[in-house]
Protein backbone atom coordinates (compact mmCIF):
# COMPACT_ATOMS: atom_id res chain seq x y z
CA UNK A 1 0.00 0.00 0.00
CA UNK A 2 1.10 3.35 -1.05
CA UNK A 3 1.35 6.22 2.02
CA UNK A 4 1.26 9.52 0.64
CA UNK A 5 2.89 11.64 3.66
CA UNK A 6 5.50 14.31 2.02
CA UNK A 7 6.07 15.69 5.47
CA UNK A 8 6.94 11.99 6.99
CA UNK A 9 8.82 8.75 6.23
CA UNK A 10 7.09 6.24 4.02
CA UNK A 11 8.37 2.88 4.31
CA UNK A 12 7.32 0.38 1.40
CA UNK A 13 8.55 -3.11 0.68
CA UNK A 14 11.20 -3.46 -2.56
CA UNK A 15 9.22 -6.02 -5.80
CA UNK A 16 12.45 -8.27 -5.02
CA UNK A 17 13.57 -9.92 -1.82
CA UNK A 18 15.86 -7.48 0.08
CA UNK A 19 14.73 -4.69 3.21
CA UNK A 20 12.48 -2.29 3.41
CA UNK A 21 13.00 1.71 1.44
CA UNK A 22 12.41 4.22 3.19
CA UNK A 23 11.07 7.56 1.07
CA UNK A 24 11.56 10.99 2.34
CA UNK A 25 11.83 14.51 1.85
CA UNK A 26 15.79 15.25 0.98
CA UNK A 27 17.72 17.06 3.16
CA UNK A 28 20.44 19.91 2.65
CA UNK A 29 22.29 17.51 4.93
CA UNK A 30 21.78 15.10 1.66
CA UNK A 31 22.90 17.26 -1.40
CA UNK A 32 26.60 15.69 -1.29
CA UNK A 33 25.21 12.48 -1.53
CA UNK A 34 22.83 13.62 -3.78
CA UNK A 35 25.50 15.29 -5.98
CA UNK A 36 28.06 12.16 -5.95
CA UNK A 37 25.32 9.45 -6.61
CA UNK A 38 23.38 12.12 -9.50
CA UNK A 39 27.07 12.32 -11.11
CA UNK A 40 27.72 8.36 -11.26
CA UNK A 41 24.57 7.73 -12.51
CA UNK A 42 24.79 10.33 -15.46
CA UNK A 43 28.32 9.61 -16.18
CA UNK A 44 27.15 6.02 -16.75
CA UNK A 45 23.76 6.73 -18.52
CA UNK A 46 25.52 9.23 -20.95
CA UNK A 47 29.17 9.87 -20.51
CA UNK A 48 29.61 7.76 -23.79
CA UNK A 49 28.29 10.48 -25.64
CA UNK A 50 29.73 13.30 -24.92
CA UNK A 51 33.55 14.38 -24.58
CA UNK A 52 35.15 13.94 -21.34
CA UNK A 53 36.24 17.74 -21.05
CA UNK A 54 32.50 18.73 -21.85
CA UNK A 55 30.94 16.05 -19.29
CA UNK A 56 33.07 17.33 -16.82
CA UNK A 57 31.87 21.04 -17.11
CA UNK A 58 28.06 19.77 -16.93
CA UNK A 59 28.72 17.64 -14.23
CA UNK A 60 30.11 20.11 -12.29
CA UNK A 61 27.57 22.68 -12.61
CA UNK A 62 24.89 20.06 -12.85
CA UNK A 63 25.92 17.47 -9.73
CA UNK A 64 28.07 19.65 -7.32
CA UNK A 65 27.18 20.05 -4.09
CA UNK A 66 26.16 23.48 -4.20
CA UNK A 67 24.35 23.03 -7.13
CA UNK A 68 22.44 20.39 -5.02
CA UNK A 69 22.13 22.75 -2.31
CA UNK A 70 20.59 25.11 -4.34
CA UNK A 71 17.53 22.71 -5.99
CA UNK A 72 16.75 21.84 -2.24
CA UNK A 73 16.66 25.44 -1.60
CA UNK A 74 14.22 26.62 -4.64
CA UNK A 75 10.70 26.77 -3.68
CA UNK A 76 9.74 25.69 -6.91
CA UNK A 77 11.36 21.96 -6.84
CA UNK A 78 10.74 19.42 -4.48
CA UNK A 79 13.14 16.18 -3.97
CA UNK A 80 12.58 12.99 -2.25
CA UNK A 81 15.26 10.48 -1.61
CA UNK A 82 15.10 7.16 -0.78
CA UNK A 83 17.38 5.11 1.50
CA UNK A 84 18.30 1.43 1.61
CA UNK A 85 18.19 -0.27 5.69
CA UNK A 86 21.09 1.17 6.32
CA UNK A 87 19.75 4.87 6.16
CA UNK A 88 22.19 5.01 2.89
CA UNK A 89 20.66 7.11 -0.03
CA UNK A 90 19.62 4.65 -3.03
CA UNK A 91 17.81 6.93 -5.20
CA UNK A 92 16.48 10.20 -5.37
CA UNK A 93 13.57 12.09 -7.70
CA UNK A 94 12.94 15.80 -8.01
CA UNK A 95 9.45 17.18 -8.79
CA UNK A 96 10.07 20.94 -10.51
CA UNK A 97 6.86 22.92 -10.80
CA UNK A 98 8.97 25.66 -12.59
CA UNK A 99 9.70 24.39 -15.62
CA UNK A 100 7.50 23.78 -19.32
CA UNK A 101 7.57 22.75 -22.87
CA UNK A 102 6.22 23.71 -25.86
CA UNK A 103 4.10 20.61 -26.88
CA UNK A 104 2.56 20.99 -23.12
CA UNK A 105 1.17 24.55 -24.21
CA UNK A 106 -2.62 23.04 -23.81
CA UNK A 107 -1.86 20.92 -20.74
CA UNK A 108 -2.95 22.66 -17.38
CA UNK A 109 -1.78 21.77 -13.88
CA UNK A 110 1.50 20.42 -14.98
CA UNK A 111 4.57 19.49 -13.11
CA UNK A 112 7.64 17.95 -14.32
CA UNK A 113 9.43 14.67 -13.26
CA UNK A 114 13.01 16.35 -13.90
CA UNK A 115 15.14 13.46 -12.23
CA UNK A 116 15.15 10.06 -10.52
CA UNK A 117 17.85 8.46 -10.75
CA UNK A 118 18.47 4.99 -8.95
CA UNK A 119 22.31 3.97 -7.49
CA UNK A 120 22.95 0.89 -9.97
CA UNK A 121 23.52 -1.43 -7.11
CA UNK A 122 19.14 -0.64 -6.02
CA UNK A 123 18.73 -0.92 -9.42
CA UNK A 124 15.69 -3.57 -10.68
CA UNK A 125 14.59 -3.64 -6.96
CA UNK A 126 11.57 -1.34 -6.99
CA UNK A 127 13.21 1.69 -6.14
CA UNK A 128 12.49 4.00 -9.10
CA UNK A 129 9.14 2.45 -9.09
CA UNK A 130 8.43 3.86 -4.85
CA UNK A 131 10.27 6.84 -5.76
CA UNK A 132 8.12 7.33 -8.79
CA UNK A 133 4.90 6.95 -7.08
CA UNK A 134 5.49 8.85 -4.13
CA UNK A 135 6.85 11.82 -6.51
CA UNK A 136 2.78 11.15 -8.11
CA UNK A 137 1.47 11.02 -4.68
CA UNK A 138 3.25 14.56 -3.64
CA UNK A 139 2.20 16.28 -7.07
CA UNK A 140 -1.63 15.32 -6.60
CA UNK A 141 -1.79 16.74 -3.00
CA UNK A 142 -0.04 19.80 -5.07
CA UNK A 143 -3.03 20.13 -6.87
CA UNK A 144 -1.31 18.77 -10.20
CA UNK A 145 -3.22 16.73 -12.49
CA UNK A 146 -0.29 15.77 -14.93
CA UNK A 147 3.18 15.17 -14.95
CA UNK A 148 5.98 15.06 -17.45
CA UNK A 149 9.35 14.53 -17.96
CA UNK A 150 12.52 14.89 -21.20
CA UNK A 151 14.19 11.14 -21.58
CA UNK A 152 17.10 10.79 -23.58
CA UNK A 153 15.45 8.72 -26.47
CA UNK A 154 18.63 6.41 -26.40
CA UNK A 155 18.36 5.80 -22.50
CA UNK A 156 16.18 2.42 -23.73
CA UNK A 157 15.96 1.22 -19.79
CA UNK A 158 14.65 4.87 -18.86
CA UNK A 159 11.99 4.62 -21.50
CA UNK A 160 10.53 1.02 -20.89
CA UNK A 161 10.38 2.27 -17.08
CA UNK A 162 8.42 5.33 -17.87
CA UNK A 163 6.20 3.21 -20.22
CA UNK A 164 5.48 1.12 -17.55
CA UNK A 165 4.61 3.93 -15.16
CA UNK A 166 1.79 4.92 -18.06
CA UNK A 167 3.53 7.85 -19.91
CA UNK A 168 3.40 8.62 -23.45
CA UNK A 169 5.60 10.63 -25.96
CA UNK A 170 3.54 13.77 -26.69
CA UNK A 171 7.07 15.62 -28.35
CA UNK A 172 10.76 16.53 -28.09
CA UNK A 173 13.58 19.11 -27.20
CA UNK A 174 16.86 19.60 -27.96
CA UNK A 175 19.57 19.06 -24.67
CA UNK A 176 22.65 20.52 -25.20
CA UNK A 177 25.78 19.22 -23.17
CA UNK A 178 28.96 20.88 -24.15
CA UNK A 179 28.87 20.54 -28.31
CA UNK A 180 26.94 17.60 -28.06
CA UNK A 181 23.00 17.78 -28.89
CA UNK A 182 20.86 15.29 -28.35
CA UNK A 183 16.89 14.74 -28.57
CA UNK A 184 14.90 13.95 -25.90
CA UNK A 185 11.43 12.39 -25.96
CA UNK A 186 8.94 14.58 -23.91
CA UNK A 187 6.33 12.29 -21.87
CA UNK A 188 3.32 12.63 -20.47
CA UNK A 189 1.40 10.95 -17.73
CA UNK A 190 -2.46 12.02 -16.61
CA UNK A 191 -2.31 11.57 -12.36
Amino acid sequence: TLICCPNSQSIFMLSSPGPPATVRSALVSDAARIAELGAHVFSASFGHSVEPHELAAYLKTSYSTAAIQEDLTDDFKDVLVATDANDQIVGFGYLNCGSDEPCLANVDHKVELQRIYIDPGAQGKGVGSLLAKELECLARERGFRNMWLGVWKENCKALQAYERWGYRVVGGHSFTIGSVVQKDLIMLKSL
